[in-house]
């Protein structure tokens, strides 16, 4: 079997250091934020214009014959003291973004950009408050609650041997897994429109996503136009929590995914796709807690 990593799982020394330049500078010094956006909006948007990439604006109704991956994730669901009412309105806002989703098709050579098909999500599209996750707080924003669409495209594009070119994820671990289904660490951070999640097409195949808001969950589908000829597993590795000695509690683990030929189910290759340390916003139970001074 085939295994590729990239550089060993930071060891507790290196958390030290991440904990050390965690905080940035717009947070340091706030009056610089509104700049700081700017900057990241023009420049994201000067991007979009001069950039010469294919990007994916197709839509059929008429669903390609292969299903390659689909995922339910729960629309309701308790977290820590978030109040359930931002998750009310969640629902309304990912009626609205999973519409813009559904049915976009991604041919052999262009890029999908989570952002350039959702567009903007403000109040005048019909987008409420919803929680948003922005500097380390949990907060009402119109539009707050369309990472859990872009999180549900994430861990189909997992699945698929589709290109991910761009994927921000949160700094911090907000939660706790009351209820979690997929591994912590694959989710994404989206902020219009700088923010985003990209995803290009270097295969021969034809890709199309379906997204839809059921009763209890958001709904996605990956079809493709002819069978891809591999399956995926994607797992957690290696994941603890460790405190540093500033009394700062972070998460760490490692995103593995597993490659498996169709024809015979044997699996031919592991890749590690992802390294994750983010600082924890709850109190994870002291037994699985590790000191760093310790070490």
């Amino acid at each position: 079997m085939t295994i590729t990593a990239p550089a060993p799982s930071p060891a507790a020394h290196d958390v030290l250091a991440i904990a050390a330049r965690r905080t940035p500078l717009s947070k340091r010094h706030p009056s610089l934020l509104p700049l700081a956006r700017f900057v990241h909006r023009e420049r994201r948007h000067l991007d979009w214009l001069v950039s010469s990439t294919a990007w994916a604006a197709t839509r059929s109704e008429e669903n390609l014959p292969v299903r390659v991956k689909q995922h339910g994730s729960l629309l309701l669901r308790q977290l820590g003291d978030a109040e359930m009412w931002l998750q009310h309105n969640k629902i309304t806002n990912l009626r609205l973004a999973a519409a813009e989703t559904d049915g976009i098709v991604v041919r052999p050579g262009e890029t999908f950009s989570f952002n350039k098909v959702v567009g903007d999500c403000t109040a005048r599209k019909g987008y409420v408050e919803g929680m948003r996750l922005s500097n380390g707080e949990a907060t009402p924003g119109v539009g707050g609650g369309i990472c859990q669409l872009a999180n549900l495209l994430h861990w189909m594009f997992l699945h698929s041997p589709l290109t991910i070119v761009e994927r921000s994820e949160h700094s911090f671990d907000p939660f706790p897994d009351n209820g979690r289904v997929l591994p912590w660490g694959v989710g994404c951070s989206i902020v219009y429109p700088y923010l985003d999640l990209v995803v290009r097409n270097d295969t021969p195949h034809t890709f199309q996503l379906r997204t839809w808001v059921g009763e209890k969950h958001l709904r996605g589908e990956l079809r493709a136009d002819t069978p891809i000829g591999v399956a995926y597993h994607v797992d957690a590795r290696g994941e603890e929590f460790l405190r540093v000695p500033s009394g700062e509690v972070y998460r760490r683990n490692e995103i593995w995914r597993t490659l498996i030929d169709t024809r015979t189910g044997t699996a031919y290759a592991e890749e590690c796709v992802k390294r994750n340390c983010a600082l924890v916003k709850y109190l994870p139970e002291e037994h699985r807690i590790r000191d760093v001074a310790q070490e």
